[in-house]
């Protein structure tokens, strides 16, 4: 019988690099799966439908929603739904792999429900001011989207005492060593 995978939630604020660190695990470390979340957001310049994002319509979420397919879902900074199918998080954990959610904070705290044995890691910046700065760079929000991820940032930060482990993200090799080696050691 195969053994069954580890589910990692990584949650923290917008532009921590979450993304980024998943990526980075997923292509250099092997038995590593990266689920894809579905969201109502429309696709930003260079994101893949399936391989970035699942791009669905209002509709088309609220139906995964009430069909129970999603293990957990949120609305984020009062705009936009993402959530993580359950389909293939069972499927990849099914085949022994690793399965990485790469999600909003709300969200990490239903997986840990759902999900009893899941490891909640939370990413933090280095600091608040490079958050801003990573924010900035990123360059896909205006202004006022901006300072609302910023004061949900806030929030966010708030919560990191209630997960099993806290990394920060100040270099992405380093902290994806770390995300690695505490999947392995739980």
């Amino acid at each position: 019988m195969t053994q069954l995978g580890k589910l990692i939630v990584m949650a923290g604020p917008s532009a921590v690099g979450k993304g980024t660190l998943a990526k980075f695990i997923v292509d250099n470390y092997q038995g590593f799966h990266l689920s894809v979340s579905a969201t109502t957001r429309p696709a930003r310049s260079g994101e893949v439908d399936g391989v970035s994002y699942l791009f669905v319509s209002d509709a088309e979420f609220t139906e995964m929603v009430a069909a129970g397919q999603m293990l957990e879902w949120a609305t984020v900074h009062g705009k936009h739904s993402y959530g993580t199918p359950r389909e293939g998080v069972d499927k990849a954990l099914e085949q022994g792999l690793n399965v990485l959610l790469e999600i909003d904070v709300q969200g990490a705290f239903q997986v840990k429900e759902a999900f009893p044995g899941s490891v909640l890691v939370f990413v933090k910046p280095p600091s608040f001011e490079e958050l801003r700065n990573r924010l900035d760079k990123r360059g896909t929000e205006s202004e006022k989207e901006k300072q609302i991820r910023l004061e949900t940032a806030e929030v966010e930060l708030a919560q990191a005492e209630f997960f099993d482990f806290v990394v920060i993200n100040d270099e992405v090799a380093r902290c994806a060593q770390e995300v690695v080696d505490l999947s392995q050691s739980t």
